[in-house]
């Protein structure tokens, strides 16, 4: 099995492939209109449980982003436990992938 966390240089080079990992952002709306990465899927984390069975794949590879790590974890292994196998947590959060690959992104 995957290890639950993924470094944002090692998922900056597996956005760029084909059949990239979908992008899931479990922050609040009002986070992912301050800052958030182009092709990701707005899913709040208290909205994850209810929607995560008919939105997402079991079977595709999801990379899980929140602000700084905790929160996608932490879906990340809920998700994991529902039998979503390719799930992995951007460790860092959206902040350490400003802080390290794109500076662009505003940090919050």
């Amino acid at each position: 099995m995957l290890e639950p966390e993924i470094t944002a240089e090692a998922f900056s080079m597996l956005r760029q492939q084909p059949n990239a990992p979908l992008l899931l952002d479990v922050r609040e709306p009002w986070e992912y209109q301050t800052a958030h990465l182009p092709d990701s899927t707005l899913i709040p984390m208290g909205d994850i449980p209810s929607r995560a069975h008919t939105e997402l794949d079991p079977d595709a590879p999801i990379v899980v982003l929140c602000h700084h790590g905790a929160r996608s974890l932490s879906v990340t292994m809920w998700l994991r436990n529902q039998g979503f196998d390719h799930v992995q947590s951007l460790a860092g959060g959206i902040d350490g992938w400003s802080r390290s690959i794109d500076p662009t992104i505003p940090r919050y």
